[in-house]
């Protein structure tokens, strides 16, 4: 009898009181997102039982509703709260899309539309000849390879180079090239060796500082020049 009055006890502590409810819902790690747009996803049951609020429901009506995100943790905080941690995407490279751009991110999610390009983010340009090896590798790989690849590249860059690119513009899959916006141009290849590329480009660009362009294509034998 104990027993049963114990659990009983529990069961009403748990769900029937008015002592563990849920009145507070903390947000945290927002940068471009509000707190308010994050609670407004995530639609939790203010007043309810702070035991029975289901958080992998929570946690999917905010990735369905909010694509920016990129993780999330959904917390119960007792005695009142249910917390909510987001990490918002980068953005690493932009799509034009009419007058709106397209960012996406190193994993190649496109995940918001905005009207304003950020700063730092280079805008991605399809310069796909029709004829000769660039059409080969068009129709072998596909656009939206073409697309992964430039997506590859501009999440490699080293964070200096980054900043300053303002287009990475594809002419094959094995050709990609920066412009950056002072001008110069980097030849980079295909996304292969990403990480060996960016080590010899920063290494370049400070042994040749006067370039104007630079050849990773194949890191170990890297090119700089002055036109």
């Amino acid at each position: 009898m104990a027993v049963v009055l114990v659990a009983a006890g529990t069961v009403w502590v748990l769900y029937g009181s008015s002592w563990l409810r849920v009145t507070r819902v903390p947000v945290s790690g927002t940068r471009v997102l509000t707190p308010a747009e994050v609670r407004d996803a995530a639609a939790v049951p203010v007043g309810a039982p702070l035991a029975s609020v289901d958080t992998d429901a929570i946690e999917a009506r905010m990735r369905r509703k909010l694509p920016r995100i990129d993780t999330v943790d959904v917390s119960r905080s007792w005695p009142h709260g249910i917390e909510l941690k987001v990490t918002e995407r980068t953005p690493v490279l932009l799509v034009r899309k009419g007058k709106n751009f397209v960012e996406v991110d190193h994993k190649g999610v496109r995940f918001a539309t905005i009207a304003q390009a950020p700063k730092g983010v280079p805008l991605l340009r399809m310069s796909v000849s029709s004829s000769g090896s660039a059409a080969a590798s068009l129709r072998r790989f596909g656009t939206d390879r073409l697309v992964r690849e430039a997506v590859l590249v501009a999440g490699e860059l080293p964070g200096s180079v980054r900043r300053r690119t303002g287009t990475v513009e594809v002419h094959s899959y094995d050709d990609i090239r920066l412009e950056l916006a002072d001008g110069r141009t980097v030849a980079w290849g295909s996304g292969e060796n990403g990480r060996a590329k960016a080590r010899t480009l920063t290494a370049l660009m400070k042994a040749a500082s006067g370039a104007r362009h630079f050849d990773v294509s194949v890191p170990t034998a890297p090119v700089s020049s002055a036109s």
